[in-house]
Order: structure tokens, then sequence, then C-alpha cells
């Protein structure tokens, strides 16, 4: 699994939107990583910020 699959599980299994830091302890990866990974998954459009600083699954 990379690190966006690790995220869109992480955001999947969460019942409200996350922080980064949030993610990475979840997901139990860097949270450069996620960084990037969150930056990657808004690009396609899996994942939204509904407020500034959360994210969550665009469903």
């Amino acid at each position: 699994m990379n690190a966006n699959e690790v995220v869109l599980k992480a955001l999947n299994d969460a019942d409200k939107p996350l922080r980064p830091g949030e993610i990475a302890e979840l997901a139990g990866i860097d949270k450069k990583e996620v960084d990037k990974a969150i930056k990657e998954l808004k690009k396609e459009d899996k994942i939204i910020s509904p407020k500034r600083c959360f994210y969550a699954v665009n469903k």
C-alpha cells in the first residue's frame, strides 16, 4: 500500500474530518508523507477540505 492509499483508508475509516497529524497517527506513517498524499489526493478530487486544515473523503 502506498501513502495515498493509506491516507484514503484512514479517512474512510474515520467518521469525521481529520487533521494531517491525526491521519499520520492513525495510518502509522510520517506526517510529511501524509502532507504529500493529501496534496496528490486533492488534485485528483478524491478528498476535500470541509474546513481549514481538516480533510475528508469526497463522496
